[in-house]
């Protein structure tokens, strides 16, 4: 097993040997369990204010694996050491980039940066003046038009994205669309979130605070229409339609494949639609490996179910397009496809010939198949799945 060197750089205003860092790389398993490649504490940056390059133990990690970086700065002094990051800056990069030394971002605010105003104020007494110093605070990405930064309603408010980050991180709820037409993306983060709840909690938090993200080689970049979304948010009764944190994830993704339309509104229901070769890519480009597909615009029929259900019984990511009318909440009476859902597991028969299926769909997990609903009820309204290993 190969053994590699990972490094990181900074960016900062005054010399590289005034400074010192603390420098984890880790990645999560899907019950939190942490995997550090290296930990280390108040090292020595090198001249060009790249980090000292940290050897790893021996592993068989893919380079395509996804892992996060913490990095905490230090200001020291002839007398003192003193900390200077009010808490790590976090940021996540495959196991290539560290180690080929492109962990970083050619955007000075999107690396770890510690700088210092220049010169020596004097006293009144001794001719000093009174200086002003101006800060540059970079407009935050999302703003809802009718909801703007201040208004109590603010989906996108910084307390109340992090509470819903960690609810997701904890697994206390799921992604859902809800009233959005984005029920591909709500299917590539639920598996995300379950997968590797550390990169789920990372990408948001990078959307929330750059506009931006890179999940492994998938780039999510919504449009400036996307990130000032006009529309209400809530219902009369004063429930979310979608919370600010799904609208920055999934609405966010769906907007950056769209060429043509922009994903401005929770009215958007062209904008929203996900082909299976689009979804597919997300998942590859994430880091998951596709191993089976048969998904497409014709029912996929028993023998497409029984397929599905062996890659089910073994825990693979299972992954369907089917008509919304098959579910307990679905409205729609015909029989095209129309909406996608994650199976929890197989498609099974009760004694009575009733479909049953554990699945994921509408931010829920569940029975959610129609009550009473047999077989051929199901095939009309399912069109095939792809079928994803994740990576580590």
């Amino acid at each position: 097993m190969p053994v590699y060197h990972l490094s990181t750089r900074i960016r900062a205003n005054i010399p590289p040997s005034y400074l010192l860092y603390d420098l984890c790389i880790y990645r999560m398993d899907s019950r939190r369990n942490k995997y550090c490649l290296v930990d280390v504490k108040q090292q020595p940056l090198q001249g060009n204010y790249e980090t000292q390059r940290h050897a790893t133990d021996d592993i068989n990690d893919p380079l395509s694996t996804i892992y996060i970086m913490e990095v905490t700065l230090y200001r020291t002094t002839l007398l003192e050491t003193i900390c200077v990051s009010l808490a790590p800056f976090t940021h996540m990069y495959t196991l290539e980039e560290f180690a080929n030394g492109k962990a970083w971002s050619a955007v000075k605010r999107e690396n770890p940066c510690y700088f210092e105003s220049i010169g020596i104020p004097k006293p009144v007494s001794q001719g000093g003046e009174t200086k002003d110093v101006k800060i540059s605070i970079p407009e935050r990405p999302f703003i809802a038009k009718e909801y703007p930064i201040g208004n109590a309603l603010d989906p996108f408010e910084k307390n109340l994205i992090e509470q819903q980050i960690d609810n997701r991180f904890n697994h206390f709820d799921s992604p859902s669309q809800i009233e959005a037409s984005v029920c591909g993306p709500a299917a590539f983060f639920y598996c995300l979130q379950k997968d590797r709840p550390d990169i789920y909690a990372q990408a948001a938090r990078e959307l929330w605070r750059y506009g931006k993200t890179k999940i492994g080689q998938l780039e999510i970049s919504p449009s400036e229409g996307c990130r000032h979304p006009y529309g209400s948010f809530y219902y009369d009764n004063g429930n979310q339609k979608i919370s600010g944190l799904d609208w920055i994830t999934l609405a966010g993704l769906r907007d950056s494949e769209n060429k043509i339309l922009t994903f401005d509104t929770l009215d958007s229901p062209f904008a929203g639609i996900t082909m299976w070769q689009i979804l597919t890519e997300w998942f590859e480009k994430a880091g998951y490996k596709m191993v089976f597909s048969n998904v497409g615009v014709s029912q996929a029929g028993i023998n497409g179910i029984r397929a599905l259900n062996e890659y089910a019984k073994k825990g693979y990511k299972v992954v369907t397009l089917i008509n919304d009318g098959l579910l307990d909440r679905g409205l729609s009476i015909s029989t095209v496809p129309t909406h996608w859902i994650v199976w929890e597991g197989p498609v099974t028969l009760d004694s009575s010939g009733i479909v049953q299926l554990n699945l994921y769909s509408w931010g829920d997990v569940g029975e959610k198949i129609k009550n009473g609903k047999d077989l051929n009820f199901f095939i009309k309204r399912f069109f095939g799945g792809v079928v994803f290993k994740p990576s580590k």
